[in-house]
C-alpha cells in the first residue's frame, strides 16, 4: 500500500470524510459543500502530511524537529508538515494526528463520534 492509499485509508474511515483535489494534491475534507480541510498530501512529490494539529500540541511537534516543520502557505494557519518520504513511518502516530486534525474541524457531532484513531488494516 503506497503513502496516499494509506493515508486516504485513515481519512476516509472517519465519519462523512471525504476526498477533493485541490492545488494537485489529495485533500481531506469534512463538512458541507467543498468542506473544511483537515488534511493534505503535499509537496513536490506528494511525500509531506500537512494537518490541523491540536493548537496545544503544535509547539512541542514543532519542538521535536525533523519529521515535523511548519509547511509554506498553512503553517501561518496553525499547521504542520511530517515528512513522509523514504524513513521509518509510525503509522499509529500518523493516525493520531489525522484523528486529532479531523476533530479540530468536523461539526461538533461528527468530532464526538470518533473515539479512537483510525487503522490500517492487518
Amino acid at each position: 500500500m503506497n503513502l496516499l492509499d494509506r493515508l486516504r485509508t485513515l481519512c476516509l474511515a472517519l465519519p462523512e470524510a471525504f476526498e477533493v483535489e485541490a492545488w494537485n494534491h489529495p485533500t481531506f475534507r469534512v463538512g458541507g459543500g467543498r468542506g473544511k480541510m483537515f488534511c493534505m498530501l503535499a509537496g513536490e512529490d506528494n511525500t509531506s502530511l500537512w494537518l490541523k494539529p491540536d493548537p496545544a500540541e503544535r509547539p512541542a511537534l514543532l519542538a521535536e524537529g525533523d519529521p515535523f516543520f511548519v509547511p509554506p502557505y498553512m503553517g501561518a494557519r496553525g499547521w504542520v508538515g511530517m515528512k513522509l518520504d523514504g524513513r521509518s513511518i509510525d503509522w499509529d502516530e500518523v493516525a493520531e494526528l489525522v484523528a486529532t486534525a479531523y476533530c479540530e474541524v468536523a461539526p461538533k457531532r461528527l468530532a464526538a463520534l470518533v473515539t479512537e484513531p483510525p487503522a490500517l488494516p492487518g
